[in-house]
């Protein structure tokens, strides 16, 4: 039966090199896919293989003492959802392209905002009201198919767009408000928290797990509305039959969870589509221009 695991942890590392040859040798041995990528302040992954196969890869990166606590969600899989292995090492295991600002310690990021597991979230909401404001770490594109309800989504095309983005002065008017940052997994906001706390956001908080988590717990029952943008051949997910279509089409503008890309190769074009379009193929631009499919 395949799986998907999704797993980071922020600890000092004092020879990413080392620990990037051992990844992958164990990875290969097990037959896994995916994305691997360490830095001198952690790891990141997301892999796919069978379920023994996957413990496996779980119980001997847990015997390692940097990650003995590391964190791994899982999630259904058809097994088809990575091409190859890729280990790196990087500056940073997200690029927020700040590698100087982020400080980790055997506990995590310092100075990130306060982790609420979800229970914790509806309290927070049941206590503060309309004053809590979620903001979406994630790129926009991910938002356009799934979010938290009434969430702040800046207009980003890449993580690193978020330190100039949150010096913008139309975020002025939510810096004295409980802010809930949230991402697919978690990681995203380990940083962005920070990023805030140290640009004048004074009360912020992070989705502990993020959205794979919540999901987990409240499927579609809780705050949540819409797909998961995930990043492998799946590209959307969904929590339950129930999850609504949020996403437009940008042919129809038909609610869709659906993600292709133009098949003009020139144009590759990341757009949402609903089924009744889907035949076309082609992003409206090209459509339009009548330019060829290849």
């Amino acid at each position: 039966m395949p799986k998907v695991i999704l797993f980071y942890k922020f600890v000092p590392l004092n020879d990413p090199e080392v620990i990037k040859h051992w990844q992958r040798a164990l990875a290969e041995n097990l037959g896994l896919k995916g994305r691997i990528l360490i830095a001198d302040h952690g790891i990141n992954g997301t892999l796919g293989g069978e379920v023994k196969d996957l413990k496996a890869y779980v119980k001997s990166t847990k015997s390692h003492e940097a990650f003995k606590d590391i964190s791994f969600k899982w999630s259904d899989a058809s097994g088809d959802e990575f091409g190859k292995l890729i280990v790196k090492v990087r500056p940073e295991i997200v690029t927020f392209g700040v590698p100087d600002e982020i400080e980790v310690s055997n506990l995590g990021v310092v100075g990130g905002g306060k982790k609420l597991n979800p229970n914790q979230l509806h309290k927070l909401i049941k206590d503060r009201g309309e004053d809590v404001v979620f903001f979406d770490g994630r790129n926009a594109h991910e938002a356009e198919v799934g979010k938290f309800k009434n969430a702040v989504v800046p207009d980003i095309k890449f993580s690193r767009d978020f330190v100039k983005e949150l010096d913008k002065p139309n975020y002025e008017a939510i810096k004295n408000n409980p802010v809930v940052t949230y991402c697919t997994g978690g990681i995203r906001c380990e940083i962005l928290s920070s990023l805030m706390l140290n640009r004048g956001f004074r009360e912020v908080y992070q989705l502990d797990g993020g959205i794979v988590k919540y999901g987990e717990q409240f499927g579609d029952d809780g705050l949540w509305e819409g797909a998961l943008y995930v990043f492998d051949s799946r590209v959307t997910t969904k929590f339950s039959n129930r999850a609504k279509d949020i996403g437009e089409c940008l042919h129809c503008s038909n609610k869709t969870s659906t993600y292709v890309n133009c098949a003009n190769k020139s144009c590759n074009k990341h757009f949402l589509i609903c089924n009744k379009c889907r035949i076309k193929q082609l992003c409206p631009a090209c459509t339009e221009a009548r330019l060829p499919i290849y």
